[in-house]
């Protein structure tokens, strides 16, 4: 039974076999020239990411500027272009034939006027139950479109990105919301792939404060939560992982 599951498509085919977490989707579908108009212009901002791929390799921003013209994000590389179709062509020489995926854009909150996410790991305990185990916050490096620490993401606190948008209160109700979904992300991942025992979701909240499920890692790297002030939160970390035999 495969511990890692890499494709992205059937990670999300599997989080929408879920009642209580496919509302939290961005819609996403496999990329197509031909689809990529339609699905800006439902949305007007739309990434562009591998099938499969790790540490935000790859990931595109698109989106519709006005006035008939369009806006590539890549790395650290902004172009303009004069129609979807360009646009496209850009992308299909950029991809070279391999796998890719539209997924609807997310307008993210920021800290200090960079985009974040938040990294909530789950994972299967000794006794065969899922728990949510560590969550970690992820700020975009200046420039870019990724959050992730190896794409120079940095990594803070959840508590102090969410006190910059809501009160204790609201802050403490979200925190056992994305513990909700860590758990239901993990059970939904294993029943469709009874190999995996870790999961690392990747949230990232609206402008409403919205919840929406980014991306799941299967292997998800427990070492960023050693960044936190308190340490026993990655010593369980390592201890569930070496229960289910993570090296």
């Amino acid at each position: 039974m495969p511990r890692h599951v890499s494709s992205k498509w059937k990670k999300t085919a599997a989080l929408m076999g879920s009642v209580s977490l496919r509302r939290l989707v961005p819609e996403t579908i496999r990329f197509e020239g031909a689809k990529l108009r339609s699905t800006l212009e439902r949305y007007g901002m739309v990434y562009i990411k591998p099938e499969s791929g790790t540490h935000g390799k790859g990931v595109m921003r698109a989106e519709i500027l006005g006035n008939g013209r369009y806006r590539l994000r890549y790395g650290k590389r902004t172009q303009t272009y004069s129609s979807c179709g360009a646009m496209a062509d850009e992308i299909r020489r950029s991809i070279r034939g391999r796998r890719y995926l539209i997924q609807r854009g997310i307008r993210l909150l920021k800290h200090k006027g960079r985009v974040f996410d938040l990294r909530v790991m789950a994972q299967l305990t000794p006794r065969k139950m899922w728990r949510t185990t560590g969550m970690i916050g992820r700020v975009a490096a200046p420039g870019k479109i990724v959050t992730n620490y190896h794409s120079g993401g940095r990594l803070v606190p959840v508590n102090r990105l969410l006190s910059g948008h809501m009160g204790e209160n609201s802050a403490r109700s979200t925190l056992r919301t994305l513990e909700r979904i860590g758990v239901n992300a993990g059970q939904a991942l294993r029943r469709k792939y009874p190999g995996v025992c870790e999961v690392g979701v990747d949230i990232g909240m609206d402008r409403s404060l919205k919840p929406w499920i980014i991306e799941v890692n299967t292997s998800p790297d427990p070492y960023i939560f050693r960044k936190l002030p308190d340490p026993s939160i990655f010593k369980r970390i390592r201890r569930y992982a070496r229960a289910y035999g993570r090296k």
